[in-house]
């Protein structure tokens, strides 16, 4: 597909729209990458943590040799000049703090992000070939990453592209005109309904009591009918966009809470409205932010949602550990809980320590990658299968899934019918119809080459995961929740958290076997699908000769 065809623009929308919709897109689908320039600050910073004993020597070489991979066909990364000494950089051994090769990495950085989606724009201009699928990569996470929200990028941004039925060029001239936009300040307001040790608020630069909230509400053109409060902050706050500006007061919110609670007589008793108020939006905003997706629906589906009167076992212990994932709040605790959760079930005392590692933990990011990778195929099948068609235009296909009892039928229909024909009788409609299509050719090309196509996704999600037991080391052993990639973190491994604990509390509730089990099995079908074994995309985490489910 070329940049110029309106079929390729309409890939690239129907990605980004998946990438920048908050609510209702399937794990599969979201985005569990950062950009670029983010992924080297991470290094940079990595490399400031390692003289700190908090991230290990081996850890630095893993994650500049994958930069190194990602970054040289980056047509971001500027001319042949700056690109080869960033790739030069990254493959060298040079990198501690403090050296000659830490400090230029900064300065090649504050290079590289200068126009960084500007030199995609010229490139691909210029008539270079680039995957839809990566072109969208590229520009979601660059723009998440400077801190634009999913809700202002999807709500507004691409609707207004959409309506004006936007090609490809003007699409990248876009997004990379949002990156050029530095930060506004907005006035956020945070309502208080209890208020411990008022005098102590009262004396803080940023109080405001009741009149005064009354009438900054009326001048920012808000309705103050059912405004009760006890009084309130409002804080100036540097963001992207409103949405951005509204996170920010939510962690603030957080840090007066989590202060509260060791306060002695009023412990914990500090409570907010419900809403905030941020400048030059029209409508209130929810004080509690956006969910993170980690969803393990494997319980409810198997009847284990309430069956806790049992005798505890590992995966009780790990769910409960994981949930602050699922807290809009406490970032370094959904890390610390996220990462335990996953040590505790994928790591054995009989594990080898690599040569150049601490403990050798970073194995059990391994085990859930390829888990996780193993569980997309069929994720997708069921899904793509179900969306197909409508009730009152039935064809071949539709039948054919529809005597179907089980899940599994289901999907081994569509495996059929993309091995024999692709994916030119598949029909989807609705508001998920050009992500359905897309996803489609996705999983055609998975269905083409299995084994290739498997451990691509295996790679991405141990980047992801790696990333997560860094910025989990950062929380532990640096004592700092200000790590630049902390927000990004939880935002791209939060989904692939709960979909690896999802297939795992699956096979245990439902087949009795344990997760490191499960991760065998997981890595043995990365090896032997696609070959001559009879394995196909539909099974690769189904135990050999088990009944259909």
């Amino acid at each position: 597909m070329q940049p110029a065809n309106p079929e390729y623009a309409q890939h690239v929308l129907a990605r980004l729209t998946d990438f920048c919709q908050v609510d209702g897109v399937l794990w599969t689908r979201r985005l569990w990458d950062i950009g670029s320039i983010l992924t080297l600050e991470e290094l940079w910073e990595s490399v400031s943590w390692q003289s700190r004993k908090v991230i290990s020597g081996s850890a630095i070489d893993w994650q500049r040799h994958q930069l190194a991979r990602l970054l040289g066909p980056d047509l971001g990364m500027g001319d042949k000049a700056l690109r080869r000494e960033m790739v030069q950089l990254l493959d060298s051994d040079t990198l501690t703090d403090p050296s000659p090769g830490h400090r230029r990495l900064r300065e090649l950085i504050d290079h590289a992000r200068d126009g960084y989606l500007d030199r995609w724009a010229d490139r691909v201009a210029e008539g270079a070939q680039v995957k839809p699928e990566r072109l969208a990569r590229t520009l979601a996470a660059h723009l998440l990453d400077l801190g634009y929200t999913a809700q202002f990028l999807g709500t507004q941004w691409l609707s207004g592209l959409r309506s004006k039925n936007t090609h490809t060029e003007a699409i990248i001239a876009s997004a990379a005109g949002l990156a050029r936009i530095p930060p506004r300040n907005f006035h956020v307001l945070l309502l208080l309904n209890s208020i411990p040790n008022r005098s102590s608020a009262e004396n803080t630069p940023d109080w405001l009591n009741n009149s005064e909230v009354i009438n900054w509400l009326k001048r920012e053109g808000h309705s103050t009918s059912g405004v009760r409060a006890q009084g309130g902050f409002l804080y100036r706050i540097s963001a992207q966009d409103h949405h951005g500006a509204a996170d920010k007061a939510r962690q603030l919110f957080e840090r007066i809470v989590a202060r509260s609670r060791f306060s002695r007589r009023y412990r914990g008793q500090v409570t907010a409205s419900p809403t905030l108020w941020v400048s030059g939006h029209p409508e209130p905003l929810p004080l509690v932010g956006p969910a993170r997706h980690a969803d393990v629906l494997s319980l409810a589906h198997q009847g284990q949602l309430y069956d806790v009167a049992r005798p505890r076992n590992p995966v009780d212990d790990a769910l409960e550990l994981a949930s602050p994932v699922n807290q809009t709040g406490a970032p370094g605790t959904a890390l610390a809980g996220a990462w335990a959760a996953i040590e505790s079930l994928l790591c054995h005392p009989g594990d080898p320590i690599p040569a150049g590692e601490r403990s050798g933990k970073a194995v059990a990011a391994d085990r859930l990658a390829a888990i996780v990778a193993c569980s997309w195929p069929r994720a997708e099948l069921t899904t793509l299968v179900r969306r197909h068609g409508r009730k009152d235009e039935m064809d071949e296909l539709s039948e054919r899934r529809d005597v179907c009892t089980t899940s599994r039928a289901q999907a081994l229909v569509l495996f059929d019918e993309i091995t024999r024909n692709g994916v030119a009788n598949l029909r989807f409609h609705g508001r998920t119809r050009h992500g359905d299509q897309v996803a489609a050719q996705r999983l055609a090309a998975c269905v083409a080459e299995p084994k290739r196509v498997v451990g691509e996704l295996t790679a991405a999600v141990r980047i992801t995961l790696r990333r997560l037991y860094r910025a989990r080391n950062i929380v532990l052993h640096g004592g700092s929740t200000s790590s630049v990639t902390l927000d990004a973190t939880l935002r791209t491994a939060a989904p692939l958290l709960g979909a690896g604990l999802d297939r795992i509390a699956h096979a245990y509730f439902g087949e009795g076997l344990g997760p490191l089990e499960l991760a065998a099995r997981a890595e043995l079908a990365k090896t032997l699908v696609g070959e001559n074994t009879g394995l196909t995309l539909v099974d690769l985490l189904r135990k050999r000769g088990a009944a259909a489910a």
